[in-house]
């Protein structure tokens, strides 16, 4: 941790203490920034009323037992009693250069969490033979860079895609696929065009409805037989399955997501444990029959008409729904996984249905206390008219459609501002700017947000976008390469940056006669001062669960690499100057490009 900062931090609590008395060491220091120093220390305000001292005169007892020698240039009292401290420009080169030996290992290296924790984390869970739309693209995008956060911090992370692969549908979709049979151009929809592939079963089933001896009687008895464990039935279930994970690994693919079918666990993994989930929840005295259903009560939920809000565990035909699936994937998370969090990135609308299955596991003793649960709402894409995004016949925007046309808005931009580079690399940096900006635009909106799909603002080269922050890494390498220094950097393959075999520019300590960072000119400050706090930042995302602090992190981070290039000569500069820059160039290069990592997202070599 390097974080000038969280550093003070237990100084002020210690100073705290010895004018106040030990019972307040655990006191907020209130640290915040400051437009006359470096940060600003408000716990005064607080520790005043406790006192019953003037504000500036607590503030002045805090001062005086504080020891920041070394570490503080200025600390001053201003206003009604704030603190403002000005670290010393040695000590945040100090600081600077152990972070850059840090970041030449790897990237995306951070210090780790100080408390560890094994997490579960369920995103993206589409359906099979369904075609994934615009509404699991927050899921997913969103679930797969909170997985890549926890990792980095040290966190044992349990993907877990609860993909929904069982229930009634299921006999309609076998009965289809053996009519049309294996090898037949329809079958291919399930990979090509999923939600063809249901309409085509779904128009037979409702033209059979009322045909006793029918499609949709069939399709009725196929349940029975996929649910009784009927060999063929259940042979034809697993491939419909196979060709669906096929049709969802392409999506995972173009979107550079990390889950695989090893993460895969359906609804279907939890089938056999129901009729007992819910024997267990009626001998606990919790579940009860209400119009013919098996259901819970959970204590805090009324419908409308102020009555109890039941969880359906059984329903009436003795068929299970998603109340039952998902007290069996909460038990089996804490009892089965060890789960110390589990994270839910789910859609807002299921707010309700999970609280009461998490009230309701909590009843029962399966989420014990001990165990955190968490609901990350995840709001609505919208389109431009504020309602969510559909395509003009009015169906949900499949997402494989939508990402391709990024790709060839970014092409087209990058065809006619970079005519030089060669075809594959065109292609390259159109598909890591098109999908880039896709997953930023959405990992940049708070994740319980709505926000509107616009395609300009996302590809746009100013704002906070991801193109400007892919841009100002694209730079970085540029003046990297003019200085004869960017294979050092990246390790040689001019990808995320490594830095592992660097000299010349390596960090102090990092092999060979490095150079260290000097802190002089107020941007390089700013920009060193900002670098800093990556790690924090990283931790806020991990305890807020919000990856939208890191993309205002990497955007602003951009602002300042671009003021500190326009008011501090690079290249041009002296030869010691020189080499000081250009190490704190890497090291912003590195943090770019490791942040963009852990989104998700790709930093392109040329722009």
């Amino acid at each position: 941790m390097n974080n000038p900062a969280e550093l003070v931090v237990p100084r002020v609590q210690a100073a705290i203490a010895t004018a106040f008395g030990e019972e307040f060491r655990q006191a907020d220091p209130v640290v915040r920034p400051s437009q006359f120093a470096d940060i600003q220390i408000n716990a005064a305000m607080a520790l005043a009323k406790k006192a019953g001292l003037p504000p500036r005169d607590a503030a002045a007892k805090i001062v005086e037992a504080l020891n920041l020698d070394g570490i503080c240039t200025s600390v001053e009292i201003s206003g009604p009693g704030f603190i403002n401290l000005s670290f010393d420009g040695t000590w945040i080169e100090e600081l600077l250069n152990a972070e850059s030996v840090q970041a030449a290992s790897k990237a995306t290296a951070v210090t780790p969490a100080a408390t560890p924790q094994r997490v579960v984390v369920d995103y993206s869970s589409p359906n099979v033979a369904k075609e994934m739309h615009v509404g699991h693209l927050r899921t997913t995008v969103v679930g797969d860079s909170l997985v890549k956060v926890l990792e980095a911090l040290g966190d044992t992370v349990i993907r877990q895609n609860h993909i929904g692969d069982w229930g009634t549908p299921f006999g309609m979709l076998i009965e289809h696929w053996l009519e049309i049979g294996e090898d037949s151009p329809e079958a291919a929809l399930l990979v090509e065009d999923p939600s063809a592939f249901y309409q085509a079963a779904r128009a037979k089933f409702d033209a059979s409805a009322t045909d006793e001896d029918g499609f949709a009687t069939r399709a009725r008895l196929r349940v029975v037989a996929l649910q009784g464990g009927d060999t063929e039935t259940f042979a034809v279930w697993q491939r419909l399955v196979a060709q669906s994970k096929r049709y969802f690994n392409a999506i995972y693919s173009a979107l550079g997501i990390s889950l695989t079918d090893d993460h895969i666990a359906g609804e279907s993994s939890y089938d056999a444990h129901l009729a007992q989930l819910c024997q267990e929840l009626e001998e606990r005295g919790l579940a009860r029959i209400s119009d013919g259903a098996l259901c819970t009560f959970p204590a805090g939920f009324t419908g409308r008409d102020g009555e109890p809000l039941p969880l359906i565990i059984r329903k009436s035909d003795g068929g299970y729904g998603y109340g039952t699936t998902d007290l069996a994937t909460i038990r089996y998370r804490v009892r089965d996984l060890a789960a110390n969090r589990i994270l839910y990135v789910v859609g807002a609308p299921q707010n309700v249905h999970l609280r009461m299955v998490m009230t309701t596991a909590r009843d029962a003793g399966w989420l014990p206390d001990t165990v955190q649960a968490v609901h990350v709402q995840i709001g609505n894409v919208l389109g431009e008219d504020g309602k969510i995004l559909k395509s003009r016949s009015g169906a949900p925007v499949k997402l494989m459609a939508l990402l391709e046309e990024a790709v060839d808005r970014a092409r087209a931009v990058i065809d006619a501002s970079r005519p030089e580079l060669s075809e594959d690399e065109r292609a390259v940096t159109a598909r890591q700017v098109g999908i880039g900006a896709v997953k930023y635009a959405d990992l940049s909106t708070g994740h319980e947000t709505e926000y509107v799909f616009d395609f300009d603002r996302m590809l746009a080269l100013s704002g906070n976008t991801g193109p400007y922050v892919q841009y100002a890494a694209a730079r970085i390498r540029s003046i990297l390469r003019k200085a004869g220094v960017l294979e050092q950097v990246t390790g040689g393959d001019g990808g995320t940056p490594a830095g592992t075999q660097a000299t010349g520019i390596a960090a102090a300590g990092e092999g060979g006669p490095a150079t260290a960072i000097a802190v002089v000119e107020p941007a390089e400050r700013a920009l060193a001062l900002h670098l800093l706090e990556f790690d924090a930042t990283l931790n806020k995302v991990r305890d807020a669960l919000e990856p939208h602090r890191l993309c205002g992190y990497l955007f602003e981070l951009a602002q300042l690499f671009t003021t500190f290039y326009d008011q501090c000569p690079v290249l041009k500069a002296e030869e010691s100057v020189r080499d000081s820059r250009l190490a704190l160039c890497a090291l912003a290069l590195r943090r770019l490009s490791g942040g963009l990592e852990l989104l998700g997202i790709e930093t392109p070599e040329n722009m």
